[in-house]
């Protein structure tokens, strides 16, 4: 074997074997991997997730928006959101409840985001 150390990804207690731990890391990730369609840069970036909430039992809950109420991926980034948390070891249930309250404005974007789009305005 190479000089990879192996990680367990559970831990054995008295009462068995525990699940492993959801990060908020891991979560941020996944969301990352997730882009509009009309625009090239992930959703994280952008400023659409609002609130990343993970429970004892690795129950994600997430709070996001969109760029525009009349947004056509309405219906499909909030799936894609469900659907990239989905791929990791251990999650349990997932919830994504789109809001609008705040409304999203450009300054919620990263700087990367800004640089991407050519977005130069100050915060």
């Amino acid at each position: 074997m190479d000089d990879q150390k192996l990680v367990p990804t559970t831990t054995w207690t008295p009462e068995g074997e525990t699940k492993p731990t959801i990060s908020e890391e891991a979560v941020i990730n996944a969301i990352c991997t997730v882009y509009d369609p009309e625009i090239p840069v992930n959703i994280f970036e952008l400023g659409l997730i609002y609130v990343i909430e993970i429970d004892e039992s690795n129950n994600v809950k997430v709070e996001m928006t969109l760029t525009a109420p009349g947004c056509p991926s309405a219906q499909e980034l909030p799936e894609m959101v469900r659907s990239a948390i989905a791929l990791l070891r251990g999650v349990g249930t997932i919830t994504v409840d789109t809001v609008w309250d705040p409304p999203w404005d450009p300054t919620r974007m990263s700087e990367e985001a800004r640089l991407e789009l050519n977005m130069f305005q100050d915060r």
